[in-house]
């Protein structure tokens, strides 16, 4: 199959680096003038736990492939679209008039109601999936990331089209479990709350990279994404499941694992820039909703603007 990553990101990389391992030819769509200062290969420094639990690791350099222009007339099958959440109605408007006859799979976090995020794209050219995959590019060019062995894939109504089998398809023969959510716009959201009460906590500290081991930080961000349990009932999300654990045993657990695995501990590492717009979106984004359901949350309030 011959298949569009859209942008050169570490979710396109990793992915991308998989597929192209299982037979399938891979491009990368970026910005005019990106291709060069790029160059012709990514070094890469990854922890692969398709086959192994702990990771198998592999450092190579990957020669790729870009272009730097996309027409309707492409014969790509398939295009990969990772982007952090708050740029995908902008990616998609992109998309929209030069998706040819390829399925688009939207593939990361959602906040929005998902068919008004993607505006304009053809739902009916739409496969819905969420990367487990993390890291980060290094100073010195390397990408240092993890692959772990599922990847989860759901649809908003009603049972996959074949559009939508064949994208799965494509994922399972690359070795990696497919995990499917019925509910996948739920799904999305409580995946979202997740996030936002690390997020907020990584903003307080300094980044995500200064997490790992902190259990009173872990403790909050829990208490965070508890608080946002009200905004996701009025969305029609049930929350009778999950957020329920104790934090005097999940904080610890989670702070040892970040410090000491090293699969979870890269996620966490590569997210060392304080300048990155993508946590404040996603507290920001957050806090919005819940100011206009009327839902306290003192927690992300202070954590917000700690962090300011």
């Amino acid at each position: 199959m011959k298949i569009l990553m859209f942008g050169r990101g570490v979710i396109a990389t990793v992915y991308g680096w998989a597929l192209e391992r299982a037979g399938h030819d891979i491009g990368f769509y970026v910005r005019p003038g990106r291709a060069s200062a790029f160059g012709e290969a990514v070094d890469l420094d990854l922890l692969d736990a398709r086959k192994r639990p702990w990771g198998q690791r592999v450092v190579e350099s990957w020669p790729v492939r870009y272009r730097e222009e996309l027409t309707p007339g492409h014969d790509y099958d398939l295009i990969v679209l990772s982007v952090p959440h708050h740029r995908l109605p902008e990616a998609a408007g992109f998309l929209a008039p030069r998706v040819g006859n390829a399925t688009v799979l939207v593939f990361g976090n959602i906040w929005a109601e998902p068919l008004t995020a993607i505006g304009a794209l053809p739902a009916d050219r739409v496969a819905w999936g969420f990367p487990f995959a993390g890291g980060g590019f290094g100073e010195d060019g390397v990408l240092r990331g993890t692959l772990l062995p599922s990847v989860v894939f759901g649809t908003l109504d009603g049972p996959p089209t074949e559009r939508e089998r064949t994208t799965r398809r494509v994922f399972h023969e690359a070795g990696l479990r497919l995990r499917e959510k019925r509910d996948f716009r739920a799904w999305l959201w409580r995946h979202f709350a997740m996030n936002v009460g690390l997020h907020a906590q990584g903003l307080r500290r300094g980044t995500l990279a200064d997490l790992p081991g902190a259990t009173a930080a872990f403790r909050e961000a829990l208490l965070i994404t508890r608080e946002l349990r009200p905004v996701l009932a009025a969305r029609g999300v049930d929350v009778r499941r999950g957020f329920r654990a104790p934090t005097w045993l999940t904080a610890p657990a989670f702070a040892w694992s970040s410090a000491h695995v090293p699969l979870v501990r890269r996620s966490f590492d590569g997210h060392a820039d304080p300048a990155a717009e993508e946590p404040r979106a996603v507290c920001r984004d957050a806090l919005a909703e819940a100011q206009r359901l009327g839902v306290a949350v003192p927690r992300l309030e202070a954590s917000f603007a700690g962090a300011a």
